[in-house]
């Protein structure tokens, strides 16, 4: 038998029940294979249009029992047509600055993700994150990954017309690169810029950006119906949903 180092079949775990973080009342259970092969960067790309998302070294799915409200969905690109609203956000945004950074925690995004997670997920469970947890979240990857940073002014009364005002952090994502597109891990961003819109700007730029590289999709992990937090999906349109015949357009919410 022919014996090729560092390449071996993913082995996968289940999770125990614990509280699902989206639905109130449900358990969920994930399983999960780590990425820590040579081959990490393929195995990501086929577990990414599996329905997998990353973690670190962890790609995981949910799999509960009598459940399937998490669905996995991604933006054609070449499809994508933005809406009236969504021009309007990348106007509004226009002044930002994108800077594609490799994964290396920084100062600035740390204070960026507190400031984010304290106004969004106070009671969730990335609340108490400290430094270290940041640092292992944006450098623990075996795969291509970037952190894709939004420098800007922000509107609290600063001159932004004075060129010695110096630009703020407003938005990051931790972003893949896969074989068929960009997987947003995670992103985060000033909360106290309502006005911008920067969660959806930073797809919207993820789209542009995606288009410039030729790849087809941005996948945007999963997307629950009845989880108010994750409506914004859907104003994505069109948009794919994995489903057990395969990706086909994500039916307009009931």
């Amino acid at each position: 038998m022919t014996h090729h180092p560092g390449k071996t079949a993913p082995r996968f775990y289940l999770t125990a029940e614990q509280p699902c973080p989206y639905l109130p009342g449900r358990k969920e259970r994930k399983v999960f294979t780590h990425l820590l092969d040579a081959d990490a960067d393929t195995i990501n790309s086929m577990l990414t249009t599996a329905g997998f998302r990353r973690s670190q070294t962890i790609a995981y799915k949910p799999a509960c029992e009598g459940c399937s409200a998490c669905v996995s969905v991604r933006i054609p690109v070449d499809r994508f047509t933005s809406s009236q609203s969504q021009r309007r956000i990348i106007r509004r945004n226009a002044d930002l600055a994108r800077r594609a950074c490799e994964p290396h925690a920084t100062e600035p995004q740390f204070e960026l993700l507190r400031a984010y997670l304290q106004d969004r997920h106070a009671n969730g469970g990335m609340a108490d994150m400290d430094e270290d947890d940041f640092t292992a979240m944006v450098e623990e990857t075996t795969v291509d990954t970037l952190i894709f940073e939004y420098w800007g002014h922000r509107a609290d009364g600063i001159d932004i017309d004075d060129p010695l005002t110096k630009p703020h952090l407003l938005g990051a994502s931790v972003t893949d690169v896969i074989d068929d597109g960009l997987s947003m891990v995670y992103s985060f961003f000033d909360p106290a810029e309502t006005a911008r819109s920067l969660g959806t700007y930073m797809i919207l730029d993820h789209i542009a950006k995606a288009r410039e590289l030729g790849l087809p999709y941005v996948y945007l992990g999963y997307w629950i119906e009845d989880c108010r937090k994750m409506a914004y999906k859907a104003r994505f349109k069109p948009l794919e949903a994995l489903t057990f015949d395969g990706w086909a357009p994500l039916k307009p919410p009931g």
